[in-house]
């Protein structure tokens, strides 16, 4: 493989495991060592924002600016916007790009996904340094502010800005848009939720149809779902912005007022059917509840070994709450579920890793000191 295709593969985002600062110092390093790599190569010259080398190869042949090629076959602009390695001239190399006919909406497949030069700005996590110029210069150009993957990949982060500069610029698909109210509403993303309001996105409806796992059409409205994960100032800013009061739900009000930290007041028929229709909810209280609230419900009965999920309130077998203290390096939390009988042995469903497993797995040094010293 040659120096430039190299500097390429290491300096990309590719959504892999294998992502990391540790990828992008290695591009940086090779391109230090041999600066000419970027020369006869637009794809690497792009990556690195080498706006001498890209004006020289598109001055003699213009067609470069939409070729694809490199280790991963993209278009120049795709190096450009997911390359985490690049210089100062990066905003200068989009602009010869776009000026030479690149195409702002070119992308490749990733899985059932298409990844956009916008979703590479945007990145999962890591933004491109210049993200915001940068993602003016491809709206500008003719970007699609509907990006379902870029809005996708942003959703998990509580800031807002991408999505203000989105709004600007024409963004304004409601099936998108709802989705993202939905993960605001059950995380607790209290400006989000405000910011889409302020924007026109109905937070009346009930969800209905087809979607993935964590958005189901299970025909809950909005507030419904506030309350149900206890988030009770979503739940009254939807209400005095004329959303409907939720049904009559004994099973969500308990849920709720655990959530809140309160006891319930609850009849044991009604404590048995949450524990029936929630049976891994101490997982989801682990990853989104204040601190005692899996305790609350362990003693209602729910059982602090059940697996579920951590990232959205569904009943799905993935992993245990002690999992999620292990792979997030929650020490605090991994020792309230030790003493509340986490079993440290235990597989999730999804890898067959026990909760070490996760922690080493994940570079979290603290749990794993503490579940290696159990097993000891």
């Amino acid at each position: 493989m040659d120096a430039g295709t190299e500097f390429c593969r290491l300096a990309c985002l590719t959504y892999t495991g294998d992502d990391g600062p540790h990828r992008w110092e290695a591009a940086a390093r090779l391109l230090d060592s041999d600066p000419e790599l970027t020369r006869g190569h637009v794809w690497a010259a792009s990556a690195a924002g080498d706006a001498a080398a890209v004006g020289e190869l598109l001055g003699g042949e213009p067609g470069l600016a939409r070729a694809g090629g490199g280790p991963f076959g993209w278009e120049p602009l795709l190096y450009l916007t997911y390359s985490r390695a690049a210089g100062e001239g990066v905003l200068a190399v989009t602009r010869s790009l776009l000026e030479n006919g690149a195409d702002p909406n070119c992308g490749f497949v990733l899985g059932p996904n298409t990844f956009s030069p916008l979703t590479g700005v945007f990145g999962s996590g890591v933004r491109h340094p210049q993200w915001e110029a940068l993602a003016r210069l491809l709206l500008d150009a003719g970007a699609d502010p509907n990006d379902g993957q870029a809005l996708y990949n942003t959703m998990f982060d509580a800031s807002n800005d991408h999505l203000e500069l989105l709004f600007e610029y024409g963004l304004a698909d409601q099936g998108q848009l709802r989705v993202q109210l939905r993960w605001a509403v059950e995380h607790d993303q209290r400006d989000r939720v405000r910011l889409l309001t302020e924007h026109g996105v109905d937070i009346f409806s009930p969800y209905e149809g087809d979607g993935p796992a964590w958005a189901a059409g299970d025909g809950r409205t909005p507030v419904e779902l506030a309350r149900l994960c206890g988030n009770t100032e979503i739940v009254e800013y939807l209400l005095t912005h004329g959303a409907m009061p939720p049904r009559p739900d004994p099973v969500a009000d308990l849920i709720a007022a655990t959530f809140r930290g309160e006891v319930p007041a609850a009849s044991p028929d009604v404590v048995a059917q949450a524990r029936g229709e929630r049976p891994g909810l101490v997982v989801w209280a682990a990853a989104q509840a204040p601190a005692g609230v899996v305790e609350l419900l362990v003693e209602l009965g729910f059982d602090v070994n059940a697996l579920g999920r951590a990232d959205a309130p569904l009943e799905q077998e993935w992993e245990t709450a002690l999992h999620h203290a292990a792979g997030n390096g929650d020490v605090d939390l991994a020792r309230r579920l030790l003493a509340l009988g986490a079993d440290p042995d235990i597989r999730d469903r999804r890898f067959d890793g026990t909760p070490l497993d996760w922690a080493r797995h994940l570079g979290q040094p603290a749990t794993a000191e503490l579940l290696d010293s159990i097993g000891r």
